[in-house]
């Protein structure tokens, strides 16, 4: 029986191209002996090429690991979805709602999931004067990941960074501006239906920025992160909700801010989802999935084949395959 084909996509042209070709790379390397044919496509902004490559190759499905715009917005979906071919992660509107920071928090307040006081601000709106919250506070791009484009502002900060900058070079022009909250960072991977766990992380930087995330000692893991069980639990729930509730679908991760000095459950607070989460030695979603008995092969063939009973395919599974050991 044929091995099915899985194109794996990396690379694209945002600021997380090298993330994205390291999860891609890393895939690759663990799919070599399995029961995948594997073509590994290196994306750039030629998408005439890229649909000449999907329809010599002809995958089964796609493994999508971009990462930031085009490869998580939404973008990438839709191509594929004309060409009709499964892909893994979220669909085109779930991607597009996530990639958007504010939009995710209006759809998943109503729901009990508080987010950070915030506003959305062009670079010209906020250098006018139109700011409304008081440092402390946190700049972000609206749609980016792997914390590009993040600064703290401080009270004793007398200008904020982004006064210098002639230009604001991330996502669509739009700042993210919202109140930074103290306390402990949290993260919460979720598969399918179930969340695997919190992490909490501890940065060896100011903040949990893209050195943190990917360099090599910028942070420490603390799994399963030493809270009370009533916020554990909290968390994972509401990591699961917000998956659900945005209409993703594989995996995801969501991030949280914790507030011990607050009530209970009323210092957590939610800041964003992940619909491509990083899949690098040092990403997040793998370690809970290891800590959950699931090793990080297993990971990624359950991707796959979450594809295609997403969309009913009528593949049948070679006997390989089937003794997978998939938690």
């Amino acid at each position: 029986m044929t091995k099915p084909h899985v194109a794996i996509l990396m690379g694209g042209w945002s600021s997380e191209r090298e993330v994205s070709i390291i999860s891609g790379n890393a895939c690759a390397k663990v799919l070599e002996d399995t029961a995948y044919t594997i073509t590994k496509i290196d994306v750039t902004k030629d998408i005439g090429k890229l649909i000449h490559q999907l329809e010599t190759t002809k995958p089964d499905v796609v493994l999508n690991m971009l990462h930031g715009p085009f490869g998580e917005d939404g973008c990438i979906q839709g191509l594929l979805e004309m060409m009709n071919i499964p892909y893994s992660h979220s669909n085109v509107l779930s991607s597009a709602l996530a990639m958007d920071k504010q939009k995710t928090k209006d759809i998943l307040s109503p729901y009990g999931i508080k987010s950070p006081k915030g506003q959305l601000l062009t670079r010209d709106e906020y250098m006018s004067g139109q700011l409304v919250i008081s440092p402390p506070y946190v700049v972000k791009p609206n749609s980016e990941g792997s914390s590009f484009g993040v600064a703290i502002v401080l009270p004793e900060d007398n200008y904020s960074p982004l006064d210098e900058d002639k230009t604001w070079g991330y996502g669509t022009g739009r700042m993210l501006i919202e109140s930074y909250i103290p306390g402990r960072e949290l993260t919460v991977a979720v598969m399918g239906d179930k969340s695997l766990a919190v992490t909490e992380i501890i940065p060896n930087t100011e903040f949990y920025d893209y050195t943190a995330k990917y360099g090599n000692d910028g942070s420490s893991h603390v799994l399963p992160a030493d809270i009370n069980p009533d916020i554990y639990n909290a968390v994972m729930e509401q990591a699961l909700l917000a998956h659900k509730k945005l209409g993703c679908t594989g995996v995801t991760r969501s991030d949280f801010r914790y507030d011990e000095s607050k009530d209970g459950i009323e210092g957590l607070y939610f800041l964003e989802i992940n619909t491509q989460p990083g899949m690098t030695p040092t990403s997040l979603v793998p370690e809970q999935a290891e800590y959950k008995g699931i090793s990080f092969t297993e990971l990624v063939i359950w991707m796959i084949k979450e594809v295609f009973n997403r969309e009913h395919s009528n593949h049948v599974f070679t006997q390989e395959e089937n003794t997978q050991n998939i938690a």
